[in-house]
């Protein structure tokens, strides 16, 4: 039998990990960092240089790792395929170029101080990659993902993660000895090329035609688990199928979140994702933090204090120029090269390589890898600082390219979310379309999902009553929410989920009766209709016609309606007529005419008599 103490040896780490996140994260932005430096510093305080903690920071990078990935994945989730396109001028030209000329700058500044050829080239390109996770988690905590800057930022990063492939691809092409020449023959490297090409092609082919029908069957269990599970299936089976075949694990994650960004169920898998992304990418920051050596530093603290600054303003520079001959304003150029000026989490995967194939010594390895770890702790720290100066020094102008954003977060986040899409939130969406207004529909029930999509609706699979689901259908930027689900006790939970996060949206409501509509007037929600009381108006008004009223006499008639209706439920809703009967579950209010009766009621029949208790 084994020993109980066996079982329970992996949870002195976690909560280490746990312990110093929920220590430095909180303190790191109580002081107006940004919360990738506390998890930076945590990790220099448990690693090996600060308190021992943790003794082997090897051991979890792996699991870190995946925090990248699935950080990729949502990053696909959020994209179209077109969208993609339209940035291919930024990707690869602005792309290419900073990672071309800064890895050539850095390079030779790297021969300048004695390093061969080859090891300079490697030096050069881990130097010029950037910190994809650290970039786009500023750019997530800013909001400026949709941003003019935020959306070149995310181009460069893009294509230094389609790079490492290549580069990854050459460096034994570069390594000294004909061996290693003979052991990679051409049938060899075109056989590889194929099961890359073979990989990216089965999980487009998957992604295309095969994860809707699968997430459609799984949603219809109504197994939220099941759902989550599956979401792990699909981002880390494909990170794996392109690790086997010598891709970057980041990419097949990015791609099956591209492929998945039209699918229905888009929000639903990002608010299952997002729990593990958080957790993992801290997990990778502490990663980081704990490998930086600071013996290490110590020894070479001279070459390091001038190697980190001038890397940091360097590329800086360097992007800052480039972006200006894209067609970026100074102050966006700027704020894109200070937020890519620290070295990237691929240079951890560079260097071992380049030090195994003999390009570059271990002890120049190690250092570099100290050199780009500074720099990834210092840049947030630089670009947190710059973007407080350009706050409150530089007034706030609409940049060239505002209107394009706007129509690109247009893209991504709607003016109205409706909640529900049965037959009251279906009429409720032809109307704001009819307007132009395309708003994001949320609905759990898969039928209705399939149905919308055959007239053009985009409707997404999701709970609403989930505050991550919410989120992720972009909530937190509606200008209005519509809640049309037909379950009163299901309605008021996301009202009340709507008034405590949401604050800045407009809640309008679908009320299941009148009981239900005095109880959302309580609930201080901006407007709420009962579901039959203006279908019933409108009958009625069309009944008067008939009956040969004029239209003006019948649209009279019904506002009078109305009007009396609305006065009477604003009495009930302080208490003044309903007599708590709204306090009793299955109550209900005994009609009463909003206009006297001009006579008596008669019974028709004995019957009816005997109901009424008239007498015989």
């Amino acid at each position: 039998m084994a020993n109980p103490a066996s079982h329970v040896s992996f949870l002195p780490p976690i909560l280490t990990f746990c312990g110093a996140a929920a220590v430095a994260v909180p303190l790191f932005r109580f002081v107006g960092l940004s919360a990738v430096l506390g998890y930076l510093a945590a990790g220099i305080v448990i690693g090996p240089s600060g308190l021992r903690l943790i003794g082997d920071p090897e051991s979890i990078v792996t699991v870190a790792e995946l925090g990248v990935v699935l950080l990729l994945f949502i990053v696909g989730l959020e994209l179209k395929i077109s969208h993609l396109w339209s940035m291919k001028r930024d990707i690869f030209g602005l792309g290419f170029a900073q990672l071309a000329v800064t890895a050539f700058c850095v390079g030779g500044a790297a021969v300048a101080i004695g390093f061969t050829p080859q090891a300079a080239f490697v030096t050069g390109i881990a130097v010029a990659l950037s910190a994809t996770a650290i970039a786009l988690q500023m750019l997530g905590e800013r909001n400026d993902l949709q941003t003019p800057y935020g959306q070149r930022s995310f181009a460069i990063l893009l294509f230094q993660d389609i790079s490492v492939v290549p580069i990854l691809a050459i460096l034994p092409l570069l390594a000294s000895g004909a061996t290693t020449l003979e052991d990679n023959s051409l049938y060899d490297r075109l056989l590889k090329v194929g099961e890359a090409v073979g990989a990216i092609t089965a999980v487009v082919l998957i992604g295309r035609y095969g994860l809707n029908p699968f997430f459609r069957i799984l949603a219809r269990s109504g197994a939220r688990e099941v759902m989550t599970a599956s979401a792990l299936l699909v981002v880390l089976g494909a990170a794996l199928l392109m690790q086997e075949v010598g891709l970057s694990m980041a990419m097949g994650a990015f791609l099956a979140g591209l492929l998945l960004a039209e699918s229905n169920f888009r929000h639903q898998l990002e608010a299952d994702i997002e729990p593990f992304r958080g957790t993992l990418l801290g997990l990778f920051f502490m990663s980081v933090g704990m490998s930086i050596d600071l013996a290490l530093v110590r020894e070479n603290w001279v070459l390091l204090a001038l190697a980190a600054p001038a890397v940091i303003f360097g590329k800086t520079l360097l992007l800052t120029i480039l972006s200006k001959l894209f067609g970026a304003t100074w102050r966006d150029g700027l704020r894109s090269g200070i937020l890519l000026c620290p070295a990237g989490e691929f240079a951890f995967v560079l260097l071992p390589v380049g030090a195994g194939l003999g390009l570059i010594t271990s002890i120049d390895a190690q250092l570099v890898t100290a050199l780009a770890a500074i720099t990834m702790l210092l840049g947030p720290i630089i670009a947190t600082v710059l973007e407080r100066v350009l706050a409150n020094h530089i007034a706030s102008e609409p940049s060239p390219e505002f209107e394009n954003m706007q129509t690109q977060e247009g893209e991504r986040s709607s003016r109205v979310l409706v909640i529900g899409f049965g037959r009251f939130g279906q009429i409720v969406n032809q109307v704001l379309l009819a307007q132009g207004i395309d708003a994001t529909v949320i609905d759990r029930d898969v039928e209705r999902i399939r149905d919308a999509a055959r007239f053009g609706l985009k409707v997404y699979y999701g709970d609403g009553m989930r505050l991550d689901v919410l989120r992720a259908a972009g909530a937190d930027k509606a200008e209005m929410i519509c809640v049309c689900t037909d379950n009163p006790e299901v309605t008021n939970k996301i009202v009340e989920i709507i008034h405590e996060n949401f604050a800045n949206a407009r809640s309008f409501v679908r009320a299941y009766d009148r009981i239900h509509a005095v109880a959302l007037m309580k609930m201080d929600v901006d407007y709420q209709l009962r579901e039959s009381f203006e279908s019933a108006i409108a009958f009625s008004r069309a009944a008067l016609e008939e009956l040969g009223a004029t239209t003006q006499e019948a649209a009279a008639a019904a506002d009078d309606v109305r009007k009396r209706d609305i006065a009477r439920l604003i009495l009930q809703k302080e208490g003044g007529t309903m007599g708590g009967a709204e306090l009793v579950v299955g109550a209900k209010i005994e009609p009463e005419p909003l206009s006297a009766p001009t006579g008596k009621a008669r019974g028709l029949s004995a019957e009816t008599r005997d109901i009424l208790g008239e007498g015989v």
